[in-house]
């Protein structure tokens, strides 16, 4: 089975200044330089890519420019394909499929919360749908349902159906799956890459790494290399910042804000989501201020395997 691990960048979706366009330019100026600081892969068309706005003209405008502009740099890419309908689900899957991904992450069927059966049946025709790798993505406090360890065990049976990302909030799923079945796991809440890769979990899918790209390689690398003591220190730098980006409003609103105050600005976030309200504007700002200054380049310790140190 072709591994998931390492460290993957859950990708924004660039948007002009009104909203009403994605702005293609800016999205392969930010893949690009992702693979610059050493990220294994990215991620696009999920929750921080704003997925549920884009139209399917737009979903497959980021998809196919994403994996061009990856391909062309090394990276690996994994293309957000869920719905709440399952016909639909499996449309995107198959189009993922054509047009080169490396896999396809599939959220849980969200605002109609299906039963555990229905949720089984609904990533089964999906995986049976295509061959492409499918990687189930759990985020309950998006979706309302929860992926039981019981129909992971069921669904980690399928050929296709290869890695979980855990975004619960928590660790004890995680630990379930490490522990019961084959599943790669990434986690999917930058403050617990550290805690879970030393239970034994492959990497992150990052909000983060729109911001610090160089930083959470290297954490990840560190991780994988077994150098706990200064993968720890990694963690400690990146954890404030972490935390802000989840507490500070939903995402992708904090690190949207973010990279524009970095000077990478990615345009709005569409309704109905709303910019960051004053306070957590300035909260946002401090936690810029104050975090170190972040590698801009891949070094040793974060540029991917086979890849030449620039």
């Amino acid at each position: 089975m072709t591994s998931f691990a390492g460290a993957w960048t859950a990708l924004v979706t660039p948007f002009s200044s009104d909203g009403l366009t994605v702005e293609g330019d800016r999205l392969d100026a930010a893949i690009r330089a992702q693979a610059l600081a050493g990220i294994d892969g990215v991620v696009a068309c999920g929750t921080t890519g704003e997925a549920p706005t884009l139209s399917r003209d737009e979903w497959e405008l980021v998809a196919a420019r994403t994996i061009e502009t990856a391909r062309a740099e090394g990276l690996r890419v994994m293309i957000g394909a869920g719905s709440y309908d399952t016909r639909t689900a499996i449309s995107l899957h198959r189009r993922a499929a054509d047009l080169g991904a490396d896999a396809a992450l599939h959220v849980c069927p969200y605002y109609n919360r299906p039963s555990a059966e229905g949720l089984r049946r609904h990533f089964q025709a999906v995986a049976d749908s295509a061959d492409l790798p499918v990687v189930l993505y759990d985020i309950p406090g998006r979706t309302g349902v929860r992926l039981t360890l019981e129909t992971i065990h069921a669904l980690a049976a399928h050929p296709r159906i290869v890695a979980l990302k855990d975004a619960t909030g928590g660790l004890e799923t995680a630990i379930g799956v490490l522990a019961e079945t084959d599943l790669e796991v990434l986690g999917g809440d930058d403050p617990l890459t550290l805690p879970l890769m030393a239970l034994g979990g492959g990497g992150v899918i990052s909000v983060l790494g729109n911001l610090e790209p160089g930083r959470v390689a290297r954490l990840v690398r560190l991780m994988q290399e077994g150098r706990l003591t200064e993968a720890r220190e990694v963690h400690l730098e990146l954890l404030p910042l972490a935390r802000g980006l989840l507490s500070l409003g939903p995402n992708p609103v904090p690190v949207k804000a973010a990279l524009a105050r970095l000077g990478r600005d990615s345009g709005v976030v569409r309704p109905p989501l709303l910019r960051l309200e004053a306070e957590a504007e300035a909260a946002l700002a401090a936690l810029l201020e104050t975090r170190p200054a972040a590698p801009t380049v891949a070094t040793a310790s974060t540029a991917r395997p086979g890849r030449p140190v620039t």
